[in-house]
């Protein structure tokens, strides 16, 4: 804010402003403000982080995800382009770029709307520059059944992302489905907690096993993604002291191997489990009797109806808007093996020093 408010001072409109300071802005960003007599909602050049318009009662309201909008009665409109600046006044709606006065339409398929928000962040009532998050992780789940099919008796799905990956594993492998886990509704998401004590409390606390659903078979655990691991490996055990036989994890996302840089809170490459062990390592360290990931491309295959591409970074090391100038020289290169696990060598990012 006290960048914008540097430009305020040299110009009396707030779109000039807004333009002068995104021409020294890298990195991802949408956001909205509000002046006196306007408000203004943004999204950053290449449209990493999400942002809609709607409308409700006759005004015009924008939001992070479409559900914020249909959860007050509102109309979903369309998704703000990359880099497109709507401003709402008293005298309307008017867009425009926030590099120059006229936006260019062309711009959504140039986006590259973060692949995370459909693992992880979104809300699955939400739709996404034209791609819905429900659908995208069933998909994601048939597709895993695909790619890396099991022998089990049940499939079961980590709450709550993982929920609907695992019906679209069961769909695919003709296994039943069912509830094997309860989550405690209480406790935050673990894997951004700041100590691994903290993590290790909070997901004690989060899960319980059904062990009627559970004992004395062979269960495929679908979950959304493994970060450290300290979930993973937790649910696992509880699955176990609960009766079953086998536990098969499978992983509708590929192994998170880099951290991410345009505001998501991730850990540091050293603390991302497949950024230094093998897939057998990481099944060895959760417990678990085998692991399996979903590819990349079966994952943006996933998002299909999607009319932006795809920012991958934190499984593909691309950083399509740059790397902090502080921190690109600690982002190691990653070569994974066929199995979907990762090579021991590692070599120094020579990304440039952007942001």
């Amino acid at each position: 804010m006290s960048l914008l408010a540097r430009n305020r001072i040299m110009t009396d409109c707030i779109e000039d402003a807004i333009r002068m300071m995104t021409a020294e802005l890298e990195g991802a960003y949408a956001y909205v403000l509000m002046t006196p007599g306007k408000i203004v909602g943004a999204r950053d050049p290449l449209g990493i982080r999400p942002l809609c318009l709607g409308q409700v009662d006759g005004s015009y309201v924008l939001a992070s995800e479409s559900c914020a909008i249909d959860s007050i009665g509102g109309t979903f409109i369309r998704d703000v382009l990359p880099g497109e600046m709507i401003v709402l006044s008293a005298s309307g709606l008017s867009s425009s770029s926030i590099l120059q006065k006229d936006i260019d339409p062309p711009a959504a398929s140039s986006g590259r709307l973060c692949l995370f928000e459909f693992v992880y962040f979104a809300r699955p009532d939400s739709t996404i520059d034209g791609a819905n998050v429900h659908e995208a992780r069933f998909n994601a789940g048939q597709q895993l059944a695909l790619e890396q099919p099991c022998q089990a008796d049940l499939v079961i799905g980590a709450p709550d992302s993982g929920m609907t990956a695992s019906m679209g594993y069961a769909r695919a492998s003709g296994i039943a489905y069912g509830q094997g886990l309860l989550k405690n509704r209480y406790v935050g998401r673990t894997f951004i907690q700041p100590s691994q004590l903290q993590r290790e409390m909070a997901v004690s606390m989060k899960f319980a096993a059904l062990r009627h659903s559970v004992a004395g078979k062979r269960v495929v655990m679908v979950d959304d993604s493994i970060v450290r691991g300290t979930t993973t490996r937790h649910i696992v055990n509880l699955l176990r002291r609960a009766g079953a036989l086998e536990v098969h994890m499978r992983v509708a996302s590929p192994p998170v191997i880099y951290p991410c840089f345009y505001g998501v809170d991730t850990p540091s490459q050293d603390e991302l489990s497949a950024a230094s062990m093998s897939q057998a390592e990481i099944c060895e360290m959760i417990g678990a009797d085998s692991l399996g990931f979903l590819s990349l491309n079966g994952l943006k295959q996933s998002t299909h109806g999607i009319h932006c591409g795809h920012c991958a970074s934190c499984f593909d090391g691309e950083f399509p808007a740059g790397l902090p100038a502080h921190r690109a020289a600690d982002v190691l290169r990653v070569t994974l093996h066929e199995d979907n696990g990762t090579a021991p060598d590692r070599q120094q990012s020579k990304e440039p020093d952007h942001v």
